[in-house]
């Protein structure tokens, strides 16, 4: 029986993952798709490097063209990353009718669009579940499980390296700085882990999402980012004792056709199951109108669960292909774009304020806000030892964020008002 032919863009930790399932698993995937699975060519930088896995030395080449040029090779496992070069490898071998199957975010978040634009032209499959949440199915879930549903929200924790850092300065109470150093000399952060602390991979991710879960092409500069850089101790301690956890969180929201989407630190309840996904898990939660709460937990990175996303889409690619239905996937996105305003973006909010410890400030604090409309659930004042300063919790109702975002404007120019600390989403 011909064997079905795989191209191989990159040997990384995910790449030869994706040998070892493909060839640790022959039988299996085989009984699944009617044929074997042969890695036919594979991309690697340097040919002579040595590697921790055996592969046949005359299916290695450092040129990418070998691979999209090559006409018996049927799919192509993208696993180097990379956006400009990355997305004409991509267009190119959709237009020589090969399949695509990738783990990388950033291409779908920026150009998803366009390639799957493309991918339809040339009646190709384009699959990309690894791209967010490792191992968790959480794209063909939202595919294929919730196809008959309307998703009212999708919330969750998608990017492991943020989690670890809150987690364990959460349970260790440790600084962030500290714990940033140690997630470094771990590997669960790089030397630069800008993309990660301040929020652009989940928003990335976020971005994919909301496209596939609202049917509207959602661009990544439709997100409202802000990471993890300013959580304090104090902060994590103040949630704490409010009976809260603090989680780098994507919330995408959808109300009568209009949407938000924002990745922001937010302050979870201890009682909802978010709340307890600790170190570099991830979880999403996904609200239908139908089927109401739903959760999926897992690995969100690492070799084998992000390579088990991978084969996974190989196996669907390749059931396509002997059905003769590749490329014939509707289209996810359908619907038009409509953007939520601050003014209709709504949320409970946590506010500390550092103020002057006298007679009148929390009855000066409390009028603004009642002005700007935003009723309160609960108001603690407490003085700081040692200082003329006293600090001032509000936990709001659910409020808008325009109105939030003017009550914090007046605050700054309050002379009572010595500093806004801290601002936090509230969920749960």
């Amino acid at each position: 029986m011909k064997p079905i032919k795989v191209g191989l863009l990159g040997l990384g930790t995910v790449g030869t993952g994706v040998v070892r399932i493909v060839e640790g698993h022959q039988e299996d995937l085989a009984s699944q798709v009617g044929s074997p699975i042969e890695i036919g060519k594979v991309l690697v930088q340097n040919k002579s490097k040595a590697r921790n896995i055996s592969i046949d030395a005359e299916k290695l080449t450092e040129d990418a063209w070998d691979i999209i040029r090559d006409p018996e090779i049927d799919v192509i496992v993208e696993v180097m990353g990379g956006i400009g070069l990355t997305k004409e490898y991509i267009l190119e071998a959709l237009e020589r009718g090969k399949h695509i199957v990738t783990a990388n975010k950033d291409l779908m978040a920026l150009h998803g669009p366009e390639i799957l634009a493309k991918a339809q032209q040339n009646r190709c499959d384009v699959m990309y579940e690894a791209s967010v949440a490792g191992g968790i199915p959480i794209i063909r879930t939202l595919v294929e499980g919730f196809s008959s549903d309307r998703i009212t929200k999708i919330m969750g924790i998608v990017n492991g390296t943020t989690n670890y850092i809150l987690t364990k300065m959460s349970q260790e109470g440790a600084a962030y700085a500290e714990v940033l150093k140690e997630a470094q000399e771990l590997g669960y952060a790089e030397a630069d882990p800008t993309s990660d602390v301040e929020g652009l991979d989940a928003a990335r991710k976020m971005t994919i999402l909301s496209t596939i879960g609202f049917r509207a092409n959602v661009a990544l500069e439709d997100v409202a980012v802000q990471g993890i850089s300013s959580v304090s101790k104090e902060d994590i301690l103040y949630a704490k004792r409010l009976g809260y956890e603090v989680k780098l969180l994507g919330i995408a929201e959808r109300q009568d056709d209009l949407i938000s989407i924002s990745v922001q630190p937010t302050m979870v309840k201890q009682s909802h199951p978010i709340a307890s996904v600790n170190g570099v898990f991830n979880a999403v939660y996904v609200y239908g109108e139908a089927v109401g709460e739903t959760m999926f937990y897992g690995a969100g990175a690492g070799e084998l669960p992000t390579a088990t996303s991978i084969v996974s889409d190989l196996v669907a690619v390749i059931k396509n292909l002997k059905l003769g239905v590749n490329g014939k996937q509707a289209s996810l996105a359908y619907k038009e774009k409509k953007l939520k305003t601050d003014e209709q973006i709504s949320s409970k909010y946590f506010l500390l304020l550092q103020v002057a410890d006298r007679a009148g400030v929390l009855a000066r604090i409390t009028q603004v806000l009642a002005e700007l409309e935003v009723s309160l659930e609960s108001v603690l004042q407490q003085p700081t030892p040692g200082s003329p300063d006293a600090e001032i919790i509000v936990i709001t109702h659910d409020a808008n964020r325009a109105s939030i975002k003017q009550a914090l404007e007046t605050f700054k120019a309050l002379d009572v008002v010595h500093q806004v600390k801290s601002v936090y989403r509230v969920e749960g």
